[in-house]
């Protein structure tokens, strides 16, 4: 029968998920969807008080409350190398950093923890975290490293080519450390909401997918919009755009899974994660 009301559709508003979304919105009807733009912490709050139904999120968050959610199949914000927008800035040495004080942005939680794996695990640091709101200068006035994601970071970053500080790209750490990618984030949906209305969840996913794939089969009007509304060059966002990857499949979870298995060593995450997917309507019938 699925619901009498509108479908609530979160959206990271960060350029590195433009590909997902750019062109779901206008196959969305309005009176059944509604699409919402948060950082990514207010879209996880969001999705587990139940004020959205189906979003983007942080892979830590999805992680946290994975018992409640299905994961839409084959979407994600990865990356096989440097991610360039998951950036650590570092004000002193690394290593007065890694006996110092870290600077931590308030607006995702998967990147977070990732840099205190990455501390704990790799560097044996165990250095004081700060968290802020993310702007570089207030947060390298407060400590020796400041940690900024999404389109900040990528503005920080060209701002950095005059200062000429110390950046370490956690995405490019990772995969050196570990051989494997990393997944920064991904789409669920309320199981609950799923059970009720599997065809709209069904409808969003298609909306999601093909939006991916046409971005990627031609990046320009996306190059074009990053250019308009957050400056820097064409090449820039054309590497940034092709740099990360989108899709979730074997690769992709087993890197995730390792990130999701440290946070349990470590006691961030206080659960084993086992995910579990959303089963599309539309592929089923075609299948049988």
């Amino acid at each position: 029968m699925g619901l009498n009301r509108p479908i609530t559709v979160g959206r990271i508003d960060y350029a590195n998920v433009w590909p997902i979304f750019h062109y779901a919105e206008q196959q969305l009807p309005q009176e059944r969807f509604r699409i919402e733009k948060r950082v990514p912490a207010a879209l996880n709050k969001a999705l587990k008080q139940g004020e959205v139904d189906i979003t983007s999120m942080s892979s830590y968050a999805y992680a946290e409350n994975a018992n409640d959610y299905l994961l839409l199949p084959n979407l994600s914000v990865s990356a096989r190398g440097r991610v360039n927008s998951i950036l650590l800035f570092l004000k002193k040495p690394l290593e007065d950093v890694l006996k110092g004080r870290i600077a931590m942005t308030a607006t995702s939680a998967t990147s977070v923890n990732l840099l205190k794996i990455i501390m704990k695990l790799y560097y044996k640091a165990e250095p004081s975290y700060v968290t802020m709101e993310p702007n570089l200068d207030d947060m390298l006035e407060e400590a020796d490293a400041a940690l900024l994601i999404g389109d900040t970071a990528i503005q920080a970053s060209w701002a950095n080519k005059e200062r000429g500080m110390a950046v370490i790209d956690l995405g490019e750490l990772w995969r050196n450390w570990t051989g494997y990618g990393m997944t920064f984030a991904l789409v669920a949906v309320r199981k609950e909401i799923a059970a009720a209305d599997p065809e709209a969840v069904s409808t969003v996913l298609h909306a999601l997918t093909e939006s991916k794939e046409r971005s990627l089969s031609d990046l320009r009007p996306l190059v074009d919009k990053a250019c308009t509304l957050l400056g820097g060059e064409a090449d820039y966002w054309t590497r940034y755009f092709q740099e990360l990857h989108y899709n979730f499949g074997s690769d992709e979870q087993a890197g995730l899974t390792l990130y999701f298995d440290y946070a349990h060593q470590l006691g961030l995450l206080p659960h084993e994660v086992q995910m579990q997917f959303f089963t599309d309507l539309a592929a089923l019938k075609v299948n049988q």
